[in-house]
């Protein structure tokens, strides 16, 4: 075999069913040794398209995805999805195409340091140096990608290197399934003792959970600590579906967009058990007066962030679920309880909104109550619609909720939908855009048409960076900068010259319309639902604030937030 070969028979020893990717001059090796695997490869209409395809499908089904770029600006137009796994803690195997070996450093055509670009966002980066060297890295890649914290790691492939003669063959497997091989650190005994004390003493605990709690494969021993406990519940944005979001102990999303309940309960607890969260800004508002009368205990797999932005009293590392079991016992909490469920019902979301257009939150929350005939994933880009799908959409399960949150990636939802739909066929991938967000990737509707995938588009439309504008109005006296989106095209036009079918709403009676179309067709369907342009997220933290002094009117307008 070539290096090239070698390095497609090694993905296929891993596992790797599939791999998005877009050739060119520095990776042609490897796509011609793809023509004889029975790896399937996606052509996306740009590299960050593949890099969030990888995404969804490495989200959705909590296994490492493969994929590919050529040197150059191939290798670059992939950094901003690497950047956003790196974040969100996604487990990635990139493979970019690079210079022959003898051209590296003398700034030949398409080259670029991609292994110096990428090193700050990525667990590991490789330059593959000879043929022989291939199947010990990709067997370290894959086992980094997915073991410990999750994340990317970057195989850079020089073309004399891929053309390269060879005589190694791939290792022989450990495992099956790709699950980490690395063994997480044992929980300290003393930090559990003092956990344990801290618990029996709370007289108003609450749990802050954050994506960590999937990712450590812990969701049903999180479920079962929260019953056992009747501990209340708050969610960060990956958290959510940790608990189910109607679940009587859920108080809603915490932070800078949080519920009401949510917040208060945050600001007022005596004892903050925080599960897979990493005390993120827009989580915890001003640091300094985040849950000010509480001791705090941090169940994390990565001993990394204990005490890099909290100190807390008590530190467990090690397994999660196993961690929870231990500290399961029923508490005598009665009062605290009665408290949040006080402030959950006096601070509900109302949907009656007085508007005849679209109204966002109640179309999401009365399709997430619609969309439950079977697996559906929910694929968000970023912006207003982003902290409405969060407040608003019922989810079952974390792994249900996709969405861009460390680095806030506009363009992420259309072809992470993509990989969802490839990689959980009998599943529903929605996904839910803003104008602005639908436009940073919206060539990949044409991978859509290719591959005849039947994702379902629903794009909330206020002709605006409706974020941004927000912002501008309440933090820079009203002064729009820059934010104007009124020259949009007819999407339904876009969509229709893509081959896919197109809805236009604007009026509040067609919303049982579009949840009747985006849970009953067959193939794919792009809907273009107008809102109110000045309509706006709530609550809201402002900048500088704590997490009790939420924002919850309108200050020009005297409407109160819904």
């Amino acid at each position: 075999m070539n290096g090239a070969q070698l390095l497609i028979a090694c993905l296929e020893n891993e596992g790797v069913k599939q791999i998005w990717g877009y050739p060119g001059g520095a990776i042609m090796p490897v796509y011609d040794a793809l023509l004889d695997s029975d790896i399937e490869h996606y052509l996306t209409r740009h590299e960050q398209g593949a890099g969030f395809a990888a995404q969804g499908a490495a989200r959705s089904t909590n296994r490492t995805a493969v994929c590919m770029a050529t040197s150059g600006p191939g290798a670059t137009n992939l950094i901003t999805a690497i950047g956003d796994a790196y974040m969100d803690s996604i487990p990635l195997v990139v493979i970019t195409g690079q210079v022959p070996t003898n051209l590296m450093g003398t700034d030949a055509f398409q080259e670029l340091d991609v292994f110096g670009i990428s090193l700050p966002i990525t667990k590991h980066s490789y330059i593959v140096e000879n043929a022989d060297e291939i199947p010990r890295i990709v067997r370290e890649a894959f086992e980094l990608a997915h073991s410990g914290k999750s994340g990317p790691v970057l195989i850079d492939f020089p073309k004399d290197i891929a053309n390269q003669p060879t005589t190694e063959v791939p290792l022989e497997r450990p495992q099956a399934d790709l699950k980490p091989s690395v063994k997480v650190p044992d929980c300290d005994s003393e930090a559990m003792r003092i956990a344990k004390t801290l618990i029996g003493q709370a007289q108003s605990p609450l749990i802050y959970a954050g994506g960590g709690v999937e990712k450590a494969d812990a969701v049903e021993d999180f479920r079962e600590f929260v019953q056992v406990t009747g501990i209340p519940v708050v969610h960060t944005l990956h958290g959510l579906g940790g608990l189910p979001g109607d679940d009587p102990q859920f108080l809603g999303m915490l932070g800078m967009h949080g519920s009401q309940a949510a917040n208060l309960a945050v600001q007022n607890c005596d004892l903050l058990i925080a599960v897979g969260a990493r005390f993120d800004d827009r989580a915890t508002g001003k640091l300094a007066e985040f849950a000010p009368r509480a001791k705090a205990i941090h169940i994390n797999l990565d001993p990394a962030e204990f005490g890099k932005l909290r100190v807390v009293q008590s530190a467990l590392s090690g397994d999660v679920g196993a961690n929870l079991k231990a500290l399961s016992t029923p508490l005598n909490i009665q009062a605290w309880i009665d408290q949040t469920q006080a402030w959950k019902r006096e601070h509900q979301f109302q949907y009656d909104c007085p508007f005849d257009s679209i109204f966002a939150p109640r179309l999401l929350y009365d399709l997430s109550q619609s969309l439950n005939d079977r697996e559906t994933f929910i694929c968000c880009d970023v912006g207003q619609h982003q902290m409405w799908v969060a407040q608003h959409y019922q989810f079952s399960h974390p792994r249900y909720h996709l969405t861009s949150g460390g680095a806030g990636t506009m363009g992420f939802g259309l072809p992470a939908a993509i990989g969802v739909q490839q990689s959980n066929p009998a599943a529903r991938s929605v996904v839910v855009s803003g104008d602005g967000s639908i436009m940073m990737n919206i060539q990949e509707l044409a991978t859509i048409k290719r591959y005849q995938l039947p994702v379902k588009i629903l794009l909330f439309d206020n002709q605006a960076l409706g974020m941004v504008r927000q912002w501008q109005q309440l933090f820079f006296n009203n002064r729009e900068s820059e934010i104007d989106l009124s020259d949009n095209p007819d999407f339904c036009q876009v969509a229709q010259a893509f081959g896919i079918p197109a809805l236009r709403a604007v009026h509040r009676d067609q919303e049982p319309e579009v949840i009747a179309a985006i849970k009953n067709t067959e193939g794919p369907l792009f809907v273009h639902a107008l809102i109110d342009r000045t309509a706006n997220v709530w609550p809201l933290v402002p900048p500088g604030a704590n997490n009790a002094q939420m924002i919850t009117t309108d200050i020009d307008t005297g409407i109160a937030a819904p």
